[in-house]
């Protein structure tokens, strides 16, 4: 599917990308835009697993965020492969609704280890959970900027794919406080205490 031998093509040197099905565009084009926060979402969650993976305590939820990973490869070729409705000669990989269905697992699993928030949880505590906060406001961008594409006339974004980037900015949250000790050592914000 995938053959990388050379790295660098000079294509792009004239402001644009190909997308999956040839056609060129600028690169700040909105749906370029959207799969590449996709990739920096993984990136930040490749950070996270830094912390995951050292940790044995956090085995299970490294495991968790490594499909995740995989899964936004599979987002980010979804949204480099507009559906226009045309015959491509191929069947595009799409995110699918047993992905989003996953990650509502995983988010009831992980949160009913936690108590219930009385206050904002500040980003920090532990390093993972630190990167994992990152990594949810980067997924958060990478929404907007797929809810934009899809409202733009004649662009088209899968109901799953978006289902899935709404519940991974869940999961994510989730996850970050279970990094924390299950809760027991993030931090709350208390509104006014600097006033």
């Amino acid at each position: 599917m995938v053959v990388l031998n050379k790295i660098y093509t000079r294509t792009g040197d004239d402001g644009t990308t190909g997308l999956s099905t040839g056609e060129r565009r600028p690169k700040y084009d909105l749906r370029v835009s959207a799969y590449g926060t996709v990739d920096e979402t993984n990136a930040a969650i490749g950070l996270a697993r830094l912390h995951t993976g050292a940790d044995p305590a956090l085995a299970e939820l490294d495991a968790m965020l490594a499909r995740i990973q995989n899964d936004l490869f599979d987002l980010g070729a979804d949204l480099c492969t507009p559906d226009s409705g045309e015959e491509l000669g191929w069947e595009p990989l799409r995110i699918v609704p047993q992905q989003v269905e996953r990650l509502e697992r995983e988010i009831d699993m992980l949160n009913s280890e936690l108590t219930t928030l009385r206050s904002f949880v500040l980003p920090g505590g532990s390093p993972a959970s630190a990167h994992l906060h990152l990594a949810r406001t980067i997924s958060r961008r990478a929404e907007r900027l797929m809810v934009e594409l899809a409202a733009q006339p004649g662009e088209r974004v899968g109901e799953a794919a978006l289902r899935f980037i709404n519940r991974l900015s869940d999961f994510l949250f989730v996850a970050s406080r279970w990094a924390n000790g299950k809760g027991a050592n993030e931090v709350l914000w208390v509104a006014g205490q600097n006033r």
